[in-house]
């Protein structure tokens, strides 16, 4: 660096200057065959600091001139940020540029090279706010939102983020194939009534449920409105009684004791199941948790050794569904010999979202879903309706599923692992 970087200065004890031959890969945005650049310093050691980061940020910015340089409007104005990024400048609006003071005004005017007279047009482009930001199409809304929505996957594993994006990218992939990939600002509610028609012919040729339909307009929804405020368009989007009446839409029933005992948990029944699935399923039946939470557990929240085994459910390399689904749940009966089996927990579904369509479709082709609406989950509510019908307290009912307390405050710690043991070891299976 130090033979092709020369230093120079302007007049007897003037600044220094990084004077540098152009590469030829950038003579197409800088006709100078040499440059000089000021480094702002008469000292030659702080210049010889200076000159390599100054050379990166001016390569920086003729990358992006030549990324500029294009027909493609979404190119042209990222690479105007970019290079504003380059020169040391904020990337603003023309009419945030004309609303600076005036010396900071006269700054990036100043900044602006001029070749011939004539001001450089995509340096002026992105000093001044002269590049004009394309216009936000559905599509690239969704693109926006991925960054404007960032926050929401904070602890996140990275299955959940992937299981958070596709509903979105789903549903916008409908509603572009429906009504096409128009502006934002140009839709109206025909467009929305289209999306809706086609999704009413769905639901009958299909045999879907209003809930499929349902979550599609509300995901093309929210990502479009948090898009309009979060880049502050000030729009009216056309949304507004599009979702369809759920005539059907019930909470999963609960297995009844006799169908968990005679059914699920018979001699053999479920020796079809791979062993992982069919330890899910058990662990489940007495402590209530989530499929999702009980696959999502590290070696370390599985805690057989303790007086009280139990297991610890938080928010580590995955995200919670909400405060109160972190908990401590006492294992016994068939739920503690099912982690006796696998103390490190279960690595075949950990952080994937498939261990419900397996136990599922093992449940269905084997006839053992107690009806139709029943489902894995339905061991869940069985643990819930069992605890109520034992008359245990509310707030411990609560804490073990992982509920809210229904707006109340939580005081104290609720009951001890003890006392849960206990309580859960005489309705066990």
């Amino acid at each position: 660096m130090g033979k092709q970087i020369k230093l120079k200065r302007r007049g007897k004890g003037g600044m220094l200057y990084m004077v540098r031959h152009v590469p030829i890969d950038y003579r197409g945005v800088e006709p100078r065959k040499e440059i000089w650049v000021p480094l702002s310093t008469d000292s030659e050691s702080h210049a010889q600091q200076k000159a390599a980061q100054v050379w990166e940020k001016t390569i920086a910015g003729w990358e992006a001139k030549k990324a500029g340089d294009t027909a493609d409007a979404e190119k042209a104005f990222e690479a105007a940020q970019k290079l504003a990024k380059a020169r040391g400048y904020r990337w603003l609006t023309a009419g945030e540029v004309a609303k600076l003071p005036r010396e900071e005004l006269l700054q990036r005017v100043e900044a602006v090279s001029v070749r011939k007279g004539e001001p450089d047009k995509l340096e002026a482009a992105a000093l001044l706010g002269g590049a004009k930001e394309p216009p936000i199409t559905v599509t690239r809304a969704l693109a926006l939102y991925w960054e404007l929505a960032a926050e929401n996957t904070r602890g996140m594993s990275e299955d959940q983020v992937r299981r958070w994006k596709n509903p979105r990218i789903k549903a916008i992939g409908n509603f572009v194939a429906v009504v096409g990939d128009k502006v934002v600002a140009d839709l109206t509610r025909d467009h929305m009534l289209d999306f809706r028609d086609w999704w009413s012919k769905r639901l009958v040729s299909e045999e879907l449920t209003p809930n499929s339909a349902n979550k599609d307009i509300g995901y093309v929804e929210s990502t479009l409105r948090l898009v309009d405020e979060k880049k502050r368009l000030g729009l009216v989007l056309p949304f507004g009684k599009l979702t369809f009446k759920e005539d059907d839409d019930k909470t999963r029933p609960p297995f009844s004791d006799k169908w968990i005992k005679e059914k699920l948990l018979a001699s053999g029944a479920l020796d079809g199941l791979n062993k992982e699935a069919r330890a899910v399923l058990h662990a489940m039946v007495n402590t209530g948790a989530r499929p999702s939470e009980i696959v999502g557990l590290l070696p370390h929240h599985i805690r057989l050794d303790h007086n009280v085994p139990h297991i610890e459910i938080k928010a580590e390399g995955k995200k919670t569904k909400n405060k109160q689904s972190k908990r401590v749940i006492p294992l016994v009966g068939i739920s503690l010999e099912a982690f006796r089996q696998f103390p490190e927990g279960f690595p075949t579904y950990r952080f994937k979202d498939k261990i419900s369509d397996t136990v599922n479709k093992f449940l269905r082709e084997n006839g053992l879903l107690e009806t139709e609406d029943h489902s894995l989950y339905s061991a869940r509510h069985s643990f819930e309706d069992r605890m109520l019908r034992a008359k245990i307290d509310e707030r411990i009912r609560r804490d073990l599923m992982g509920h809210s307390l229904g707006g109340r405050q939580r005081y104290g710690d609720g009951a001890s692992l003890n006392e849960a043991a206990e309580l859960l070891t005489a309705i066990a299976f």
